[in-house]
């Protein structure tokens, strides 16, 4: 019995194996050069190790090709990883000119800024990736003559929710306030997707939008400052989570490999052009994703402690409820299959693991 190479830690390797035992057609991949930008980062992580874990298992031949803009960061994530023969790494920023020789015949487009902090210190940088990055990678997928795009987007693209909507669908736009800094990002993924669309039009470009929401899990940075990091941080570092709000927002929260499988049910099976990838059934107030982090770790013997300062005023997202329709992907036979007890556990092991 084939089994996988453990990649960067025993939870990982577990993760991938799941995502590879999706009823998919995974030999759409096989024999194919694969190219993911921003590859240190969680979710195109997992990509890059699905990919080898197809290798390990299915003897896939795939070649990947991963594109980090901090090569140090991306060497120490990855480890040993980067001695096998099916992986390169290429060190460049992704807004600047691509030249690969050879093939590529998919490319999944990652390299964003994704914490809010970036987004509010590095604007240009982070437009700059989704606009620019997003034309240059198009543009090699024309010459390349690629069977596929995938455009990793967020749940930002829709803006404040319309009024009287409490799932989200693939068609539920909002307001977006286009002369504030921190629309860089939402701004910037919705012109990442019309573009994708323009390049399918005119060059017969596959493109697939997977939008995701509140991801967790191994490969989320710990510094990252949303709270599915704060509230892991804590946990690791055995310290009491601290709330400063009553913690009663309620959020969709996806494991990642659930999430990455949902990215791959889009590629293979997907015929429309973008899919909501959100666990409509993990739908949690912040305070109970909290209690979940504690309970991971009974040993540790943590507490959740809230402390509400008196003045709250622009602290936090007001809203209360942000949930997307999961139901366009589910169509294709998605199932999400860990649970936030699970996930929450999974999450905390990974950074546990020596």
């Amino acid at each position: 019995m084939k089994t996988i190479n453990k990649l960067q830690n025993t939870v990982i390797s577990e993760d991938i194996e799941r995502i590879i035992a999706e009823d998919l057609d995974w030999q759409q991949l096989y024999g194919s050069t694969v190219l993911v930008t921003g590859a240190s980062g969680m979710i195109p992580s997992y990509v890059v190790y699905t990919m080898l874990g197809l290798n390990d298992l299915k003897n896939a031949g795939i070649k990947v090709l991963a594109l980090v803009r901090n090569g140090e960061k991306a060497r120490r994530i990855f480890g040993q990883v980067l001695e096998r023969d099916d992986i390169e790494l290429l060190v460049q920023d992704v807004t600047a000119p691509i030249c690969i020789d050879g093939p590529v015949d998919y490319i999944f487009h990652g390299a964003s800024a994704a914490r809010p902090s970036e987004h509010k210190a590095a604007p240009v940088s982070t437009i700059k990736a989704n606009v620019i990055g997003t034309f240059s990678l198009l543009d090699l997928a024309v010459e390349k003559k690629a069977k596929g795009f995938v455009l990793m987007s967020s749940s930002e693209v829709y803006g404040k929710a319309p009024e009287g909507i409490d799932r989200i669908t693939e068609n539920d736009y909002g307001y977006v306030d286009t002369l504030n800094t921190r629309s860089c990002y939402s701004e910037g993924k919705r012109a990442a997707e019309t573009i994708c669309t323009c390049y399918q039009a005119q060059y017969g470009i596959r493109c697939c939008i997977p939008r995701f929401a509140h991801i967790y899990g191994p490969g989320l940075s710990l510094t990252d400052g949303r709270v599915q990091a704060d509230f892991a941080a804590n946990v690791v570092r055995g310290e009491n989570i601290v709330m400063k709000s009553d913690g009663s927002s309620q959020r969709a929260y996806t494991y990642v490999s659930d999430a990455v499988a949902g990215m791959f049910y889009v590629l293979l099976k997907g015929t429309e052009p973008a899919y909501n990838v959100a666990d409509s059934d993990n739908i949690i107030s912040i305070r109970q994703l909290a209690e979940a982090f504690i309970a991971s770790s009974p040993e540790k013997g943590l507490k959740l402690v809230i402390d509400i300062p008196e003045n709250t005023a622009g602290m936090f997202n007001p809203a209360k409820f942000i949930g997307l329709d999961d139901s366009r992907i589910k169509e294709l036979g998605w199932t999400p299959k860990v649970d936030i007890a699970e996930g929450t556990r999974r999450m905390v092991a990974s950074f546990s693991e020596s």
